[in-house]
């Protein structure tokens, strides 16, 4: 078992490496701040209970160093190319974006996402879904990226993020599968602005860590746990609107970023792409409401041992309030 100071002095140096990557002025001290990240993350996913922790660190370690190589491969190779200048820029471009693609677990480049995800705790899940997004994204956003390789990795990964989180019964899978999807959104918002996928982000980021704070508190690793080891109503509750939250309905606050990007492509007449988005997150929301049928139709018990360790009182209201904030943001936004 790695000690507390270890794991703290990784977190500040993943923290670290990503300001770095923020802060940089060249290509090389980015590549130098994701294989920091990447060094810092792996001490983190050390678990002592879970035997399938030191395969899910070999596993982040060997696809995080395969993408950092093609990303410095295309930066010292690209001025010595004796090609056609034009050529030569599209290779590099292209090369780039997939590599910052397969950092962050987008379709068609996933796979090792999923597996990763069903091997780590709670914590560790949601750094990955959240935290090690923000460097990729941020390199990505730097490239002047070709927009149909864009729209075509978006309309994947909402695809297969809907399609492969139907068959789950893991949680981790599911939310795996669920970040996939909202990874095809958050990268179409590079076809506009700099500024809308750090608003995506900063949103999915706000709604996962309540969620998966949940999860962990009520040890739910499964979806028949969802009912069992809920504790009253007012949980109930919260964890259905979290779920719905996370679909992007309307009027909770995970529909806010979907209606920024839906407005922008509307606005650039990108429609069937914004069609596709769409539909696909109606099938999220249909393995959201199946995980959550159970708890609305079944009668509300409580073990006897689970009565007096209901402290999530105060976690449950704080969460209920930003997940409804959508409303109070439409009418700030008219004031």
């Amino acid at each position: 078992m790695i000690k507390l100071s270890t794991k703290t002095m990784a977190l500040m140096t993943l923290i670290m490496s990503t300001i770095m990557v923020l802060s940089s002025e060249n290509w090389f001290s980015m590549w130098m701040g994701l294989e920091i990240n990447m060094l810092s993350f792996i001490p983190l996913m050390e678990e002592s209970k879970k035997h399938k922790s030191s395969e899910a660190k070999m596993m982040y370690f060997l696809i995080q160093s395969l993408s950092s190589i093609m990303f410095l491969f295309m930066i010292i190779t690209n001025p010595m190319m004796m090609m056609n200048e034009m050529i030569t820029e599209k290779i590099t471009i292209i090369m780039m974006t997939m590599s910052m693609m397969m950092k962050m677990g987008v379709a068609p480049l996933h796979m090792w996402f999923i597996n990763i995800m069903n091997k780590i705790s709670w914590n560790n899940c949601l750094i990955l879904m959240s935290w090690q997004k923000i460097a990729p994204m941020f390199i990505l956003s730097n490239i002047y990226n070709n927009n149909m390789i864009i729209n075509i990795c978006a309309i994947m990964s909402s695809m297969i993020g809907a399609i492969g989180g139907i068959n789950q019964t893991s949680m981790q899978k599911i939310m795996a599968f669920s970040s996939v999807n909202h990874l095809g959104w958050m990268i179409i918002c590079l076809n506009f602005d700099n500024e809308m996928w750090i608003k995506y982000l900063i949103i999915y980021s706000i709604m996962i860590t309540m969620l998966t704070t949940m999860f962990n508190k009520n040890s739910i690793n499964f979806i028949n746990q969802m009912n069992m080891n809920t504790k009253n109503n007012m949980e109930k509750m919260n964890i259905m609107i979290m779920f719905l939250s996370l679909g992007g309905l309307p009027p909770f606050i995970g529909f806010l970023p979907k209606w920024i990007v839906i407005q922008s492509m509307i606005n650039e007449g990108s429609m069937t792409t914004i069609m596709i988005l769409m539909f696909t997150s109606m099938v999220t929301l249909f393995y959201y409401m199946r995980m959550m049928s159970p708890m609305i139709m079944s009668f509300n018990t409580m073990n006897k041992w689970n009565i007096k360790n209901n402290n999530l009182k105060n976690f449950n209201m704080f969460s209920m309030t930003i997940n409804l904030a959508l409303p109070l943001t439409m009418i700030m936004n008219m004031i």
